[in-house]
Parts: C-alpha cells; sequence; structure tokens
C-alpha cells in the first residue's frame, strides 16, 4: 500500500512539472484534429448528429415505434460509443505518432495518451450539451437526478484511459492491433444496445449484455434520463468495478512495458 502511494505522488509530480508540455500538447491535438477544415470545432457537434440522423431514418421504423423518446435514446447511445471510439482510437496512436519527441526528450510517456483523452473528452462535452438540448425539445423535464450523469461519464474516461493504455502499448510492439481493433469496434456497437432495445430478449440475454461495460454506461445514462429513474447501490457499483479493474490493468500493462516501449518507437 505504502509503495502505491509513493507511486502515485511520483507520478503526480512529475506530471506537475511538466504541466505547460500537457497544455500544449492538448491544443496542438485540437489545432491538428481540426487543421484545414472549414467548420472547424463544430465537425464535434456535426459528427454525432449526423450520424445519429442516419441511424433515426434507418432505424425508426423497426424500433422507433415502441421506445419511447426514441431520438433521445438513440442520442445517449450515439454519444457514449463516439467518444469511447474516439478517446480509445487516440490513444492507441498517442505514442507512436509522438515518437519524435519521446526519443529526444526524457517525459512521462503517459502524458501524451492524457493529453488526447482530454481532447475527447471536451468534445463529448459539446455534444454532451447538444444532448441536453436535445431532451428538453423531446419534452424531458430535467430533474435533480441528472446530476448522477456525472458518474457514468467519470467511470467511462477512467475506462477509455485503462484501454487506452493497453492499446497504446500493444500498438508499439503489434501494428496490427489497429485494424483488428477496428473490427472489435464494429462488434462492439451491434452488441451495445445503440439502435435497438433488450427487452424483447430472454431474461438470461438480457443479463448477459451487462457484461459490455459501454453498455453498462450508456443503460445508466438512459435510466437516468428517460426513465427518471435511479440505478440501484449493485449498478453503480458495477459501474465502478469496470472502471477500475480496466484502468488498473492498463497501468500494469503500461508499467510492465514502459523500458522497452523506446526500443520499437
Amino acid at each position: 500500500m505504502g509503495t502505491a502511494i509513493r507511486s502515485a505522488k511520483k507520478s503526480l509530480s512529475r506530471f506537475a512539472s511538466n504541466r505547460f508540455l500537457f497544455e500544449e500538447l492538448v491544443k496542438r491535438d485540437f489545432e491538428h484534429k481540426y487543421k484545414r477544415t472549414i467548420l472547424g470545432m463544430a465537425w464535434s457537434v456535426l459528427s454525432p448528429l449526423l450520424t445519429l440522423l442516419v441511424m433515426k431514418l434507418v432505424f425508426t421504423g423497426f424500433f422507433g415505434r415502441t421506445t419511447p423518446h426514441y431520438t433521445i435514446y438513440l442520442f445517449a447511445g450515439t454519444i457514449v460509443m463516439a467518444y469511447y471510439k474516439e478517446a480509445t482510437n487516440n490513444g492507441m496512436t498517442s505514442m507512436i505518432s509522438n515518437a519524435s519527441v519521446i526519443n529526444k526528450i526524457n517525459v512521462p510517456k503517459y502524458l501524451f495518451l492524457l493529453s488526447r483523452n482530454v481532447s475527447s473528452l471536451v468534445n463529448f462535452f459539446l455534444t454532451l450539451a447538444v444532448f441536453f438540448v436535445f431532451c428538453i425539445i423531446d419534452g424531458i423535464t430535467f430533474r435533480v437526478s441528472f446530476l448522477l450523469l456525472v458518474f457514468p461519464v467519470l467511470c467511462l474516461v477512467i475506462m477509455n484511459l485503462g484501454i487506452g493504455m493497453i492499446l497504446s502499448a500493444l500498438y508499439v510492439f503489434f501494428r496490427d492491433i489497429k485494424y483488428l481493433y477496428s473490427v472489435f469496434l464494429t462488434l462492439l456497437t451491434y452488441l451495445s444496445a445503440i439502435f435497438y432495445t433488450v427487452d424483447s430478449f430472454p431474461y438470461s440475454v438480457q443479463r448477459l449484455f451487462l457484461l459490455n461495460p459501454v453498455y453498462v454506461i450508456i443503460k445508466y445514462i438512459r435510466m437516468i434520463v428517460i426513465d427518471g429513474t435511479v440505478p440501484s447501490l449493485q449498478y453503480h457499483a458495477l459501474c465502478l468495478a469496470y472502471a477500475l479493474v480496466i484502468a488498473l490493468a492498463g497501468a500494469f500493462f503500461y508499467k510492465h512495458y514502459n523500458r522497452r516501449f523506446v526500443y520499437y518507437l
């Protein structure tokens, strides 16, 4: 326990000493992402909105007729999945794309992963603001329980960092992971009940969906916003457990291979 605390203090100290570099990395990521685009940051909002429009046009006839607030139902799944994809994909390439800097300057390598995740998080907050506007348009009343949305978002951020650490480490050694992960994301999208409901499945199958951490986060948001119910303590524990286990696994994986990264960059 004492060793873990000392390690955490050391990491925080190194982060504080490299704060300026971290801020510059975040700014650079934003500028690079929207470089030579006409609409710039507006794409952060337009992209999920266009995805929502396409999914609504395609799936409303199949699922929207029996699903209350189907637009919000779709939007909740779309923005969570979009944030997850962007954060983990950007995290995966964070070290390789900054190899020239890592090989020249002795800085904590996790700074590059953090900067990518902060950039993705800002984009997520922009789309979340639009999501709330859609809630008002759809007649959903804002309640005190909406404040609880901080919890699943925080769990998702922690989870994305953990997965990003694992992917970035793997990508240094195996470039093929990028293509395999792309296939995995397609499968994950279909298994996260973004455009369909799980009510029609047998109860045993519905429970299997809870093995998907992304679906767990999406369901939490839908319960608060659409159903107007607060998830149980067990459900909160499940969200937190996924976040912490994945984050710890990522940190262990990242630290284990940390000294070998420079030989492959």
